[in-house]
């Protein structure tokens, strides 16, 4: 088990943006600047394989938002 209980796409994909926020807090200062709004989305393009959406997607985004 990995801390938070994130381990895959599939999970971060489910996961809540506030409760990956947590984590980040928890992990310490130095990821306290990243901001996981768009990280389900994102880790769902990669659990279906989707890459080619999700290297667009990506290419849309200011610094992950």
């Amino acid at each position: 088990m990995t801390k938070g209980g994130i381990a895959n796409f599939e999970q971060l994909a489910a996961a809540k943006p506030e409760a990956v926020k947590e984590i980040l807090l928890a992990a310490g200062s130095r990821y306290r600047l990243h901001n996981p709004a768009t990280w389900g989305t994102q880790a769902a393009l990669a659990a279906k394989g989707d890459w080619d959406a999700l290297t667009k997607l990506q290419g849309e985004l200011k610094g992950g938002k």
